[in-house]
């Protein structure tokens, strides 16, 4: 999964054991289409376009989202595909992206320069492996408050769906066409991409992987509205993790129960203690609602074991598949 080892096995300067590689299929870059979702991009699409013919990507697609500056015509002058997205936001985009693509695979990223094309090797080097990859992006560039909200977005979400992803943000990302065709989209706007991820985890774990991506200062002014859009990626995860994976969803919300539960049983004996008064509805309602919790708790820790082995049995299905 890492970039150095990756790196270290193909690199021609090196000898390569026979056979050490007969497990890594690497991607052409004509199976790939690179897709840049676009609203007023006019200052960023040009030397976004330009970099990523330098690095010698023919297939690029850019979905516009119906620009009143002149992006579309920017685009065009650089003999690009150009569509015009149905639906809307950027999860119309990805949408018409996939009904659009015709190569294998298609990696997403903005028209705003703030992703180095350069990186999209790392994503070839593993993505016939995987249904999606993720670009963790560097935090070099990226605002402290925007890293205090990734952040919690990314550990509300590996609550959620039982993952360890660094960067379930990330607007950089490789997927294969036929896998994103099954795709069933129910959110707007930028929580498309926590819904796609949402869906590829719960088919299957190992169905999703990272690699690490540089991460630059955005060209044009900036669209996305930190704290609305914020709320509304964390409101989708929950949407989500009902759809997804309710179970575990409601056995955290009633498990939530602990906390009035053992306030209630606290101040029963704090008044017991100090006045000698003894409330005896208090205690009842505050065991009971301790006993729900310890009950979802229980079904929670029974719901994530069931998970875990159906992914342990989904690996070894794909192993012998391999094999």
């Amino acid at each position: 999964m890492q970039e150095s080892t990756s790196q270290r096995g193909t690199n021609p300067e090196l000898p390569v054991p026979e056979g050490i590689l007969q497990n890594l299929e690497l991607i052409s870059k004509n199976d790939v289409t690179v897709v840049l979702p676009v609203l007023n991009e006019e200052a960023g699409v040009e030397p976004v376009i330009d970099e990523i013919l330098a690095n010698g990507y023919r297939n690029i697609l850019v979905v516009d989202g119906y620009s009143t500056d002149n992006t579309v015509q920017v685009a065009k002058e650089k003999e690009v595909s150009v569509v015009r997205q149905h639906g809307r936001g950027k999860t119309g985009a990805i949408r018409t992206a996939i009904e659009c693509v015709s190569t294998p695979y298609f990696l997403v990223m903005d028209g705003d320069h703030t992703y180095d094309a350069a990186d999209i090797e790392k994503f070839l080097q593993h993505g016939a492996r995987y249904d999606e990859i993720i670009g963790a992006r560097r935090l070099e560039n990226i605002s402290p408050l925007h890293r205090v909200g990734n952040k919690v977005i990314c550990r509300l979400f590996n609550t959620m769906f039982g993952t360890t992803f660094q960067d379930v943000c990330s607007g950089m990302y490789l997927l294969k066409t036929k896998s994103a065709r099954r795709l069933d989209f129910r959110t707007k706007g930028f929580s498309v991409e926590v819904e796609i991820l949402a869906q590829a985890a719960v088919e299957s774990g190992e169905s999703v992987t990272e690699v690490p991506i540089n991460y630059r200062e955005r060209i044009g002014k900036p669209k996305l509205s930190t704290w609305s859009a914020g709320i509304d990626i964390l409101r989708s995860i929950m949407l989500l993790a009902r759809q997804y994976n309710p179970v575990f969803l409601f056995s955290i919300l009633a498990g939530s129960a602990a906390i009035p539960g053992a306030a209630l049983i606290l101040w029963v004996v704090w008044v017991w203690l100090t006045h000698g008064g003894f409330h005896s509805g208090y205690a009842l309602m505050g065991a009971m609602l301790l006993l729900l919790a310890s009950q979802a708790f229980f079904i929670g820790t029974i719901a994530v074991l069931f998970k875990r082995a159906e992914l342990r049995i989904e690996r070894l299905l794909r192993s012998e598949g391999r094999g």
